[in-house]
């Protein structure tokens, strides 16, 4: 996916496509926050604190047999089997991954390769966390936050057509519950539209930044989704011209735009992304027009490159 494809200034691509709002700090959200009143729970967290495996084991071994329809249970089983799945690795590569890549130089101090830690997965161990994740949803479907730490996994594992559909079905189910969504210990998920389209909008970045065209589909089903059930949502008629931009589909990309337009008149994101579209168009009167638009709208990076598209317009 070239970024270059619908801006030409990489310093502020991701400013075309809205940023993330909400984010999922990671699996071990699903047992971060303090509980009280389940002392399985606790013990567990400590548990995991130590590293004992073994106690944490036998521990939800004695939680299952006497308190087997907790949901928390099934989360810490999760964790438990996602945590022992992880294999850390250093290999020898030609890019940096990371700031505690270990930099090989040779005689001349050229840089030569770096040293990486990578993270890999045992299957059988991550399959097995996998269905008592899957099991929770399906006994207590109301729970995002089982969901969302699925979702989680599926991205870190780059398993992106699995990802899409957990997405898919998360918009979906929330249709059906009217957005009555639950968090941890069955507690209501405060302004829950808004969390849940938040972090969904969070996962098409994702997606994006894979900078992998093969997944413009799987960006296009998500927001295709959302807009089913929220069809006036800027954030996603936006993400979803960005798709038909790159695939230089312009006017294709101009419908969703010209209706976030009417949505959200001053949204500097969408005046931007309408004048691209009309530029790339040919249509040059159009796109002054939205650039100037944007320069009055945006913030400093947006004008900044609103101005230098309106110098190079105004030559033609």
């Amino acid at each position: 996916m070239s970024k270059l494809s619908f801006i030409d200034n990489p310093e502020i691509s991701q400013s075309m496509i809205y940023k993330q709002i909400l984010t999922i700090a990671g699996l071990l959200i699903l047992t971060a926050c303090k509980s009280s009143g389940q002392s399985f729970e606790d013990q567990f967290k400590s548990l995991v604190q130590k590293k004992d495996t073994s106690g944490e084991l036998q521990l939800l071994l004695k939680w299952k047999e006497q308190q087997p329809n907790d949901p928390e249970l099934y989360v810490s089983w999760y964790n438990f089997y996602v945590n022992k799945s992880i294999v850390e690795m250093l290999g020898l590569e030609k890019t940096q991954a990371g700031d505690e890549s270990l930099q090989l130089t040779n005689t001349d101090s050229k840089e030569v390769a770096y040293i990486n830690q990578r993270r890999d997965y045992k299957s059988v161990l991550l399959n097995t966390g996998f269905s008592y994740i899957d099991t929770g949803i399906i006994k207590f479907p109301k729970r995002l936050d089982m969901r969302f730490g699925k979702i989680y996994m599926l991205g870190e594992l780059k398993d992106h057509e699995r990802f899409t559909n957990e997405i898919i079905k998360t918009i979906d189910f929330s249709a059906v519950i009217k957005n009555k969504w639950e968090w941890k210990n069955g507690n209501p998920v405060d302004d829950a539209e808004k969390f849940m389209l938040g972090t969904i909008q969070s996962y098409i970045l994702q997606l994006y930044n894979t900078n992998d065209d093969a997944l413009l589909n799987n960006m296009k089903s998500i927001s295709e989704t959302v807009l089913k059930y929220y069809p006036d949502n800027v954030e996603n008629l936006s993400d979803l011209s960005i798709v038909y931009l790159i695939n230089k589909d312009y006017d294709k990309a101009l419908e969703p735009l010209l209706k976030a337009e009417k949505i959200a008149p001053n949204d500097y994101i969408v005046l931007s992304n309408i004048a691209k579209a009309y530029n790339m168009k040919g249509d040059n009167k159009n796109a002054i027009k939205y650039y100037e638009l944007t320069l009055k709208y945006g913030d400093e990076q947006a004008k900044q490159y609103a101005t230098k598209q309106l110098s190079e317009l105004q030559k033609k």
